[in-house]
């Protein structure tokens, strides 16, 4: 039994909810469920990580979730895939038989990976391509979702050099949706240059990318920004000095191109909005090396 039927159904749902609330979700929705022949049927069981659904006939697990903190489980990425760890040190418990089964069944089942406190992205269609008990874990790879919206299907990508294509772009995504978990609270959940408060229009942008060596994955490595403010200073037409303050490139001062532009540039010389808690404050010296190439454009 592969319980094709609920595995599509939770797909769909999920789609719907990230179609409302942006690739991360809250757990509050997620505890809610979704709608399977008349049954409430949850999406994950965030207590145990390993998650079987009580609607579902087969053996195979539907969910499995890393937790914000990484306190149960600690996911190790690799050029292959998530290498996830079983439940407890017994593999024949249920929960491990659960996740090995969805290995022999070759089904697809989905990932949530906690981003912020509450807060999960799910990564699907998952599947487990290697069982490894005596390390008391498994290989997570990822296939796509293909076909029209009302009848998309999981692919299990087989290609070798396709697959480890697909896990690079969702290791970045994973990356990617902590870095703003981390960021994000620590700025109110606001932009810190225009105040901006609607999160799904919020980003977390690199001070150093985090492909320079200074570039580490840190809340002060970081600020939160709207989306044309995060554009604007990835593209060195914003900056942000070592004293805080916002200065708008030449280029855009001297244009004169509609209300939108006439806004940014009315945040030059603005000092950004900064966490609380000084260790989250942007590093001076990142900022500093930074400025230096925004002054050099």
């Amino acid at each position: 039994m592969r319980d094709d039927d609920v595995r599509s159904s939770c797909f769909a749902a999920l789609d719907v909810l990230q179609a409302k609330w942006g690739p991360d979700i809250p757990y509050a929705a997620l505890v809610e469920g979704f709608n399977f022949r008349a049954r409430r049927v949850p999406f994950l069981n965030r207590a145990f990580g390993i998650y079987r659904a009580s609607a579902q006939r087969g053996p195979a697990a539907l969910s499995v979730n890393s937790s914000y903190k990484q306190d149960r489980y600690q996911d190790e990425q690799t050029p292959e895939g998530v290498l996830y760890r079983y439940q407890g040190v017994d593999p024949e418990n249920h929960f491990n038989r659960w996740l090995r089964n969805a290995h022999v069944l070759d089904v697809p089942l989905v990932y949530f990976v906690g981003t912020r406190p509450n807060w999960y992205r799910p990564f699907y269609p998952t599947f487990v391509e290697r069982d490894i008990p005596d390390e008391l874990r498994v290989l997570l790879t990822f296939g796509r979702m293909r076909g029209s919206y009302d009848e998309r299907e999981p692919v299990h990508i087989t290609d070798a050099i396709e697959r480890r294509y697909e896990v690079g772009l969702v290791k970045k995504r994973i990356h990617q949706a902590q870095f703003r978990g981390a960021v994000l609270p620590a700025y109110r959940e606001r932009c810190a240059i225009c105040r901006l408060r609607e999160v799904r229009l919020l980003d977390a942008a690199h001070i150093v990318a985090d492909t320079e060596e200074a570039g580490e994955p840190t809340i002060s490595n970081g600020l939160s920004l709207c989306s044309i403010h995060h554009r604007a200073y990835d593209e060195d037409l914003v900056g942000v000095a070592p004293d805080l303050r916002v200065h708008v490139s030449r280029r855009l001062l001297d244009d004169d191109d509609g209300p939108m532009l006439a806004v940014l540039k009315g945040f030059n010389g603005v000092t950004i909005a900064t966490p609380s808690k000084k260790a989250w404050r942007p590093n001076p010296d990142r900022l500093g090396m930074r400025f230096e190439r925004f002054l050099a454009t």
